[in-house]
């Protein structure tokens, strides 16, 4: 072969490998990227090159801010792309801390308030130090948005961070941290009385702000054991307790005024009044209790019910409708009641026996369901709900929402849809979860879901699940929304990425769905 001729032959050989690698490379982050069941939807990245984004807010179509849990920063992306970097919080990012909830006031931008769930550094830096956190140092903040920054303006509640008790390690889970606002209605109804009425019947228009925040590794009265993990007259831990203080406020879900200050129609307001001291103004503060850990909470668009998801520790997760004055049932109580059996019995032999906190080990869990529900803590107006859904061995979910636009199609309307905690089932799942006409409960079709319960094989586990499985590959799925275009948003905290589910459409100039 002559000289050039190998030359070019050389040329051809290298253009051939260079487009099979690039081939390969384009199948690999193919294979890798997200991917939804139903062929008349498809997946597109928004953004990426984020760092452990974990919440999100619209404010156009095309404008949106992201919260990085361990820089601190509210990132905001404008046309697909980091637009500025809005507000920069020196924040505790160890374990489950960090900057973890937004939420605009529901009059947004005519009320430019946004509402940030984030954990304090007392080191004026960020840090993954579990013990450079205040004792209060989970906050919730008022900032006021001027179109470019962040200013602060108030702080709307301070709440338990820091875990260290004796005999206990250093720890920095179960922080919650979901701000949603709870959904008005009746404003036709307010119009109407101001039209035709022309009455001021004192009614309270303030929103309402809902905040979840995990156990902590508490073990009081909130965690429904009434005198503590120790019996009467022992503090819970070096911080007093096991009464609600300031420093025993944990595994609740409150209700307060978009100012701070607490609605007199929350469900145990007058039980709190009749407590007094800061453990019942705490109570007055709660719209539900007994609450282990959870990253999703939605208010349901159509309804105005509030959902959550509950992370177990290794036996069954749960999705709830909670209702006002709820008992979760935790520490005495994960999945039906009627399952406690099954509860005890995979905490106490397979898990290594702990529930992760070492000061009420599983062998305390209840024996039958009549016991189990004599041992919570009552206040008065209380009630136990059992979940609407739950897995016998933990999957471990993550961010909820709710499908409140036609944009996917109308079958999808209204829908729950689940993300994960996990990478390690399909690298990231994507549930959906069907409502009855009344939207009370989730609509199971597979026969063997009927009782509620996914009796799956083992943790991380999705036999039984099969059939709600939407997506995958979504990473850690922290923040589902939908858009103001109609589409469904998910924020990727593994992936550095936010996506967005959208419909395919029939392109007529190439004769092909895309």
């Amino acid at each position: 072969m002559k000289g050039k001729d190998r030359r070019t032959l050389l040329v051809l050989i290298g253009v051939l490998v260079t487009h099979l690698f690039a081939l390969g490379v384009s199948r690999a982050s193919a294979q890798n990227s997200p991917t939804v069941r139903d062929p008349s939807l498809a997946v597109r990245t928004v953004v990426t090159g984020l760092t452990t984004p974990v919440s999100m807010a619209f404010l156009d179509p095309d404008d949106f801010m992201v919260l990085e849990k361990n820089t601190g920063k509210v990132q905001r992306i404008k046309g697909g792309a980091l637009h500025s970097t809005v507000l920069d919080l020196a924040v505790n990012f160890a374990s489950e801390r960090g900057l973890l909830g937004i939420a605009l006031h529901p009059d947004f931008p005519e009320n430019p308030g946004v509402y940030l769930y984030w954990t304090e550094s007392t080191t004026g830096a960020d840090s993954g130090n579990l013990a450079e956190v205040p004792l209060l140092g989970n906050r919730v903040d008022r900032y006021v948005w001027d179109g470019s920054l962040l200013t602060f303006e108030k702080n709307i509640i301070m709440l338990r961070a820091f875990q260290e008790d004796a005999g206990q390690p250093l720890r920095g889970n179960h922080d919650g941290g979901v701000l949603r606002f709870e959904k008005r209605k009746a404003k036709l109804r307010d119009l109407i009385k101001g039209a035709l009425f022309h009455k001021d019947d004192g009614d309270d228009d303030r929103a309402r702000l809902f905040i979840i925040i995990g156990d902590n590794g508490r073990r009081g009265q909130l965690q429904n054991l009434p005198d503590g993990p120790f019996g009467p007259g022992i503090d819970d831990d070096q911080f007093g307790g096991p009464e609600p203080d300031n420093a025993h406020l944990t595994g609740v879900i409150l209700r307060i005024n978009d100012d701070g200050t607490t609605p007199e129609d929350n469900p145990f307001f007058k039980a709190g009044a009749a407590m007094g001291g800061e453990a019942g103004a705490n109570i007055q503060k709660i719209y539900a209790y007994g609450v282990r850990n959870s990253f999703g909470m939605a208010v349901d668009p159509l309804t105005g019910e509030l959902w959550t998801q509950e992370n177990s520790d290794d036996a069954f997760d749960e999705i709830n409708r909670v209702e006002p004055g709820m008992n979760g049932g935790w520490i005495q109580i994960m999945g039906p009641v009627a399952r406690i059996a099954q509860f005890k019995s995979i905490e106490v032999n397979e898990f290594g026996g702990a529930l992760q906190q070492l000061r009420w080990p599983p062998t305390q869990i209840a024996d039958t369901p009549d016991e189990a529900l004599a041992r919570l803590f009552v206040l008065p107006g209380s009630h136990y709900s059992d979940p609407e859904f739950s897995w016998k061995y933990a999957v471990a979910p993550a961010g909820i929402g709710f499908m409140s636009s036609w944009g996917l199609g109308p079958k999808y309307i209204g829908d729950l849809f689940v993300g994960a905690a996990r990478t390690n089932l399909a690298d990231g799942y994507l549930f959906r979860f069907k409502m009855t006409g009344n939207r009370k409960k989730l609509v199971m079709n597979d026969p063997r879901l009927h009782d509620r319960v996914a009796d799956n094989l083992g943790k991380f586990d999705i036999t039984e699940s099969e059939s709600l499985v939407f997506g995958e590959k979504f990473g850690i799925g922290t923040d589902i929304q939908t858009g103001p275009n109609g589409n469904l948003f998910v924020v990727s905290l593994s992936n550095g990425a936010v996506y967005e589910i959208f419909k395919r459409k029939w392109s007529e100039k190439e004769g092909r769905i895309k």
